[in-house]
């Protein structure tokens, strides 16, 4: 088993402030990780030090094998899926779906005059069968729904095959339809042994797909708790987080959190 993601006393300073404060965690290849913390956690920021797009102001972050800051992160990010509510505002309105979802393959957004293979657009149609876009190929990317356009985002982030996939609030803001059809699909990608490791931020419990394995909980920029979900995302774990009483409760297989 090898670690994908090894953060080390990782500090983001922006204007004196920490963002992020000695943050330390692994993920290992087989790990399905989800990242909780109130409002102004960090979680997005430690996000996007996963997803090689920033630097650590202080520490030291290994990313899949590679240090950042020592390291082409252009052809880092190519091994990366990453999928994040800024993504669906760089998607022109006009884009077809199946194109929005096949331009992953030369990391970039919005289809010029770059040339595809049959076997781009036979495994973007497979992928977007897999996170119930089939038929929607030809549809334009500005008249989907806020649920069709998460699952957009997620299947061009596995479009390329990434070894490390990274989700940023995949079902934030949708209905109860779309987000328990969104939360089913991602159940049962992260069920996979073929799936890469993932790290998931939401700040909702009831949000966290069955199949994943471990949480970090985060507070002002600092761990708080981290961990096997099981141990982790406790009642004490979760009130303190949150600086409110909280009771957590597992029902089939899904938390939910209630005023104590």
């Amino acid at each position: 088993m090898s670690s994908v993601i090894n953060l080390e006393n990782v500090s983001i300073r922006r204007s004196g402030r920490d963002i992020l404060s000695s943050v330390t965690f692994k993920i290992e290849s087989n790990e399905r990780w989800v990242i909780i913390g109130p409002n102004g956690a960090g979680k997005t920021t430690l996000l996007r030090v996963c997803a090689a797009q920033i630097q650590p102001s202080e520490g030291q972050a290994t990313v899949l094998g590679q240090k950042i800051g020592a390291v082409n992160v252009f052809e880092l990010r190519t091994r990366i899926g990453f999928a994040s509510s800024a993504m669906a505002y760089q998607i022109p309105n006009s884009e077809k779906v199946l194109d929005a979802v096949m331009t992953a393959s030369y990391g970039i957004v919005g289809r010029w005059n770059e040339d595809y293979e049959a076997l781009d657009e036979r495994r973007a149609r497979r992928v977007m069968a897999e996170w119930a876009l089939a038929g929607y190929e030809d549809r334009p990317f500005g008249t989907l729904s806020d649920g069709e356009r998460k699952r957009v985002q997620i299947a061009r982030a596995v479009m390329t095959d990434p070894e490390l996939l990274l989700l940023d609030e995949p079902v934030a803001s949708l209905d109860p339809g779309a987000r328990e059809q969104t939360i089913k699909l991602l159940a049962g990608y992260a069920a996979s042994p073929m799936a890469p490791a993932m790290a998931m931020v939401t700040h909702h419990l009831e949000e966290i797909p069955t199949g994943f394995t471990h949480a970090l909980i985060l507070q002002d920029g600092k761990v708080l708790a981290r961990g096997e979900l099981s141990s982790t995302l406790t009642s004490g774990a979760i009130s303190e987080a949150f600086r409110y009483p909280l009771r957590v409760e597992m029902e089939a297989g899904r938390y939910r959190v209630l005023g104590a």
